[in-house]
């Protein structure tokens, strides 16, 4: 039976996940996924029947078994959703790694927009870290539900990361966009077994620190910082680039990139 080491997401640290899958076999055998992928799809394949859906694909881990899955249940059509404050390289691999048949919307969101909303820069307040989400993810969702008009989207989230995924793992919302989540019982150590066992490409921003526990996320939306100082600081670490672009238009960052170069 597989072994849960993880708690919930909320309560992790970026350690509980890089031990976990250091140790993924002792956790969960190939056998225990597999079983865990064939029910999946049986019940995906069972509730999707006769409908017209799509997935969502963003790059993350849950979605990235989310793929992995859909297609087995032959599902080939998704969407994406960035905006323009994706960290480059993060970027750069979606672009790349983008599944046939998924679509990406850009909800436009760049530095000037930023400049004028400083109240979203490393939001310390639970209702700012959802406005992201709503504001790009749902959002890009919701233009693609509208365009496409499939019967529902189908979504990676997963109850042990706090998410809300309906009676049945359905819901829909205020909008008219159905939601559905067949990963939504997923442990976090089944997700890394999919991952590892099935040989899936990851992007480069689980290598960055404290990358398990920040997951996907425009720059500016990255969670668990100090201050605004110590955003600037957690992302000049892993490209000094965006620092240095950003400086060009929030004071915050000018007046880092100037304590730095003292």
């Amino acid at each position: 039976m597989a072994k849960r080491i993880i708690p919930k997401k909320q309560a992790s640290s970026n350690e509980d996940w890089l031990n976990a899958l250091q140790r993924i076999e002792e956790l969960v055998s190939r056998e225990e996924i597999e079983k865990k992928v064939e029910h999946t799809v049986e019940d995906i394949q069972a509730k999707i029947k006769g409908l017209n859906v799509a997935y969502c694909w963003s790059g993350g881990k849950d979605s990235i078994v989310l793929d992995y899955v859909c297609r087995l249940a032959g599902i080939n059509e998704g969407v994406g959703v960035v905006c323009n404050l994706e960290y480059p390289a993060f970027y750069r691999w979606m672009v790349e790694n983008c599944p046939p048949g998924v679509e990406i919307i850009n909800t436009g969101q760049d530095l000037e927009w930023l400049a004028q909303n400083l109240e979203m820069l490393f939001p310390r307040d639970n209702r700012l870290a959802a406005k992201w989400y709503r504001i790009v993810q749902h959002e890009g969702q919701t233009r693609y539900f509208r365009e496409k008009k499939p019967d529902l989207l189908i979504l990676g989230r997963r109850k042990a990361d706090g998410n809300y995924t309906g009676k049945g793992n359905i819901y829909t919302n205020k909008k008219g966009v159905v939601r559905y989540s067949p990963i939504a019982d997923w442990t976090h150590e089944e997700v890394l077994a999919a991952i590892h066992y099935f040989k899936l490409p990851m992007p480069p921003i689980y290598d960055w620190p404290d990358g398990y526990r920040q997951g996907t996320h425009p720059w500016p939306a990255r969670l668990y910082t100090k201050s605004v100082e110590d955003g600037f600081r957690q992302v000049y670490e892993i490209d000094p680039s965006i620092v240095s672009e950003a400086g060009e238009y929030i004071e915050q960052a000018k007046r880092f990139l100037e304590a730095i170069e003292r």
